[in-house]
């Protein structure tokens, strides 16, 4: 029974807004996720008829001792009428609903007949149509293996490099994004080897912008790079390649859950470089000996993810009201203040904000608030120019919503760029006001190093000398 207590938490979380499907899942233990997933997602795709059926049965009413909570019935009921039972020990909680289960296939059968279906399949809801313009994205994780060898490996699987919408098979080069490739949309990599040895990242195209246009330093043992939101950890696992494997990654993650996860993303993905610090970024001081040296930062921050279209999330359209004003306003005065935070860092020259909204509230709106705070001015803060942002990219941002440059944000449309919706906006320090970076961060990053036993003792000693 436990089983169902756990897809019912994930129900609940998921009533809650507490992330995605996708994301929410990929927080379960790893040994029981499939399962429990597989339970969610069919529950979901039934949660209107299932719902109607639970209250038509009065089996809330009736039972309230035993299930007193809508999204336990949902999934024991979606089991009993869907599925091939109930798949647990003969509980209290399974014979209450035993109980009801002539009365329960009734209300079924009542429905199919007021909605003329024959099949239970033709009650299922059905997916966002704009899903399957979407490529499956697979970044090839070049902290383990080449893209020329992934290439190899996958054509001697029988795939084509033609394009992913030209057979089930077909397959191509993202002409945007290095080591992204792009499959058919159909195409599952769960149980792929690849997948699960960590070889390919799966994350959609739009999700890889952050990361490249950030460009951190590459192979330079001297960077120092923060990704200040970093859980699950596709974002961060890509800062890692893209620095190949060197220097030095700090990824903070204030949710314990959330942390969790993010250090098993990265052990996965052999990310050598990552530190990964559960704390909020927030909290950290500017100044602090090993954070004061970071030169470029990754912020990605929480948001309303109403550019979320991908195959699991049209689930819960139903949940999901028009963005209201307030909760919008919250999450910019949020956003906004993660940026003007990052402006404090003393060395750094290259900020990047992304978010995965389409509003304007929480994109042009907060970029133009951004340039105009204190911290800007002050630190001589602005947006780099379109060259440096994905020029070849064509959608930009809404020149409308903002004061200044749009041409130099990014926009991605659900449905219309083969991703889903998503906004990059990069802040740069300009050039004249940088203080002098090389000499200055060897300095201080050899005045962090930790001092040895054997220092310790010589400074010690010659202090007693000199007294």
């Amino acid at each position: 029974m436990n089983f169902y207590f756990e897809a019912s938490e994930v129900l609940n979380r998921l009533d809650a807004k507490e992330g995605s499907i996708k994301g929410i899942l990929a927080t379960l233990p790893e040994n029981n996720r499939s399962r429990t997933a597989a339970l969610v997602i069919e529950t979901l795709k039934y949660k209107s008829v299932l719902s109607d059926v639970i209250q038509a049965s009065k089996l809330l009413v009736e039972e309230k001792k035993k299930i007193n909570s809508l999204n336990l019935a949902l999934v024991l009921v979606h089991d009993t009428l869907l599925a091939n039972g109930i798949q647990a020990g003969d509980g209290p909680i399974k014979q209450a609903i035993l109980r009801h289960k002539t009365r329960l296939k009734s209300e079924l059968q009542r429905i199919k007949i007021k909605r003329g279906v024959k099949s239970d399949l033709e009650l299922a809801q059905t997916s966002d149509d704009r899903a399957a313009k979407i490529p499956r994205y697979v970044r090839v994780n070049t902290a383990i293996w080449s893209t020329e060898e992934a290439i190899s490996f996958y054509t001697k699987r029988g795939f084509q490099l033609q394009g992913p919408f030209t057979s089930r098979k077909g397959f191509g080069l993202d002409e945007h994004i290095p080591d992204l490739l792009a499959f058919n949309p159909a195409l599952q990599f769960r149980d792929d080897p690849s997948y699960k040895t960590g070889k390919i990242i799966l994350q959609d195209k739009a999700s890889c912008f952050s990361a490249f246009v950030l460009a951190p330093p590459c192979n330079d043992p001297n960077a120092v790079v923060i990704d200040a939101t970093a859980a699950p950890g596709n974002k961060t696992s890509h800062l890692s390649a893209l620095m190949g494997n060197q220097g030095k990654l700090y990824a903070f993650e204030r949710d314990k859950r959330r942390f969790s996860t993010l250090k098993m993303m990265l052990a996965k993905a052999a990310c050598r470089n990552v530190e990964a610090i559960n704390a909020d970024f927030l909290t950290i001081d500017p100044s602090h000996p090993k954070y004061s040296l970071a030169t470029h930062i990754l912020l990605d921050p929480s948001c309303s993810g109403s550019g979320i279209v991908n195959r699991l999330d049209y689930l819960l359209e139903d949940e999901i009201e028009v963005a209201e004003e307030d909760r919008l306003n919250k999450l910019a005065a949020f956003q906004l203040m993660m940026i003007k935070h990052a402006m404090k860092f003393p060395h750094v020259q290259k900020i990047v904000y992304s978010t995965c909204s389409i509003h304007a509230t929480e994109n042009e709106h907060v970029v133009g608030h951004a340039l105009q705070s204190d911290e800007a001015k002050s630190n001589h803060f602005k947006l780099a120019p379109r060259n440096d942002v994905l020029p070849t990219w064509n959608r930009r941002g809404q020149a409308e919503e903002m004061k200044g440059d749009a041409s130099s944000l990014v926009r991605c449309s659900p449905g219309e760029d083969g991703t889903n919706g998503f906004f990059v906006s990069c802040f740069i320090r300009e050039h004249d006001s940088v203080l002098p970076q090389t000499e200055s961060l060897k300095k201080r990053k050899a005045e962090t190093e930790e001092v040895t036993p054997e220092k310790r003792k010589r400074k010690r000693k010659k202090k007693v000398k000199t007294e």
